[in-house]
């Protein structure tokens, strides 16, 4: 059994985590199933008891999520529209005792290629805050993740929250998720998108990020670039738009099904937030 240390302030972990490399535990959704049947022998560093950071603070220009906030915490605060697609995801990882316990950045520290809220996540250009005792630093979430299971930050840091900017206008987002059932599964493809219209329907801002189909989520910057301007009823997802992709063929199911369902689901997504637009 390795060493086990449950700080109450970010000073004290900061300084453990200067001293040695330490696992960093939050919610544990990801990382005790993972060993089940193992020898727990890893130095373990569990966040959950650090003060300040279980909130969603918001700014004139950000709104800035804790490193402690569950998927719990995200479905019930009242957030814009533009939080929409991360709250649907929330509802569809695991069961309620998962959501309960598991936080979005521990989501995006396990960096899983089918991690849950990172679509949502890169959709609405979230900045990743990281801290340690020599100061803190951010990255956007596209630099953070590096592919499966790696990340950016560093031994001696812990990621102490997300920053995500207001976009402008009257932002809406929604999530599509695609598994052999609706919940308790894992994605066999994701999508994630924020738009924003003019009065005339033509869109003014358009992100879009497919997951599960590449060892990190992917912006399709050129389908959003192609979209400015036009209206939802002029979209066509081509090939060309998902050529950053590169899905594999796995337990759940084959690379050649997740291309040609990747544009359907894109499709979904957006025609969802034209549907929100009119209610």
């Amino acid at each position: 059994m390795g060493a086990y240390f449950r700080p109450a302030e970010i000073p004290d972990a900061l300084e453990l985590l200067a001293r040695q490399p330490l696992m960093v535990v939050a919610g544990g959704t990801d990382f005790y199933p993972a060993r089940v049947g193992k020898s727990l022998d890893e130095d373990i560093l569990d966040v959950s008891a650090l003060v300040g950071l279980k909130q969603i603070q918001e700014t004139e220009q950000e709104f800035r999520i804790g490193a402690r906030v569950t998927w719990s915490d995200v479905i019930r605060t009242d957030l814009p529209s533009y939080f929409d697609g991360l709250k649907q995801a929330a509802v569809t990882v695991g069961g309620v005792q998962t959501q309960n316990a598991g936080t979005l950045c521990g989501n995006i520290c396990n960096a899983s290629p089918a991690a849950d809220s990172v679509p949502n996540l890169l959709a609405l250009n979230t900045q990743v805050e990281l801290s340690s005792t020599s100061g803190i630093r951010t990255l956007p979430l596209y630099e953070f993740m590096l592919g499966n299971r790696q990340t950016a930050r560093s031994p001696e840091e812990l990621v102490t929250g997300l920053i995500i900017p207001k976009p402008s206008g009257q932002a809406r987002s929604s999530f599509e998720k695609l598994g052999a059932r609706r919940y308790l599964v894992i994605s066999i493809v994701m999508v994630g998108a924020v738009m924003a219209l003019d009065e005339h329907g033509r869109i003014t801002d358009l992100r879009v990020a497919v997951g599960a189909c590449s060892p990190v989520a992917k912006r399709l910057s050129q389908l959003e670039q192609d979209m400015l301007g036009k209206s939802v009823a002029e979209l066509r997802v081509t090939p060309e738009h998902c050529v950053g992709l590169s899905p594999i063929n796995d337990v759940r199911a084959r690379a050649s099904y997740r291309n040609e369902v990747v544009p359907i689901l894109v499709q979904r997504a957006i025609l969802k937030l034209t549907e929100q637009s009119e209610t």
